[in-house]
């Protein structure tokens, strides 16, 4: 398993921004992430991230029974291995953003925590 990091980015339409704010905190997935983030940055933009246990890369899938009317999926070089599918926040009403819905993921392939640097 790995963690993957799904991130969705919304510019409020002018005047809006605590509205979209308000709208992606209460919007609940069909299923619960690991951890759940949401922030605001200037220009009336709000990102929500969110983590997610995955299957890797590297993991068995399981046997595909066979159909022979139903062709085998194979890698082609340069072409992206199918991901799983995880639970995303939806596109607010049209009237509350500027355009549409910018989205991203990422797999984690590394963590540090550590304390914040303070006051010596």
């Amino acid at each position: 398993m790995t963690v993957v990091t799904l991130m969705w980015e919304a510019r409020a339409a002018e005047g809006r921004g605590a509205e979209l704010l308000e709208w992606a905190r209460t919007r609940e997935l069909p299923r619960r992430p690991l951890r759940r983030e949401t922030f605001r940055a200037p220009g009336e933009r709000v990102l929500v991230l969110t983590w997610w246990e995955a299957p890797g890369p590297d993991t068995e899938q399981p046997e595909r029974p066979e159909h022979p009317e139903q062709p085998e999926h194979s890698e082609q070089p340069g072409q992206a291995a199918p991901q799983p599918e995880l639970p995303e926040l939806p596109e607010p009403a049209a009237e509350l953003i500027m355009r549409p819905v910018h989205r991203w993921r990422f797999e984690s392939l590394d963590f540090t925590a550590g304390q914040p640097d303070g006051p010596s």
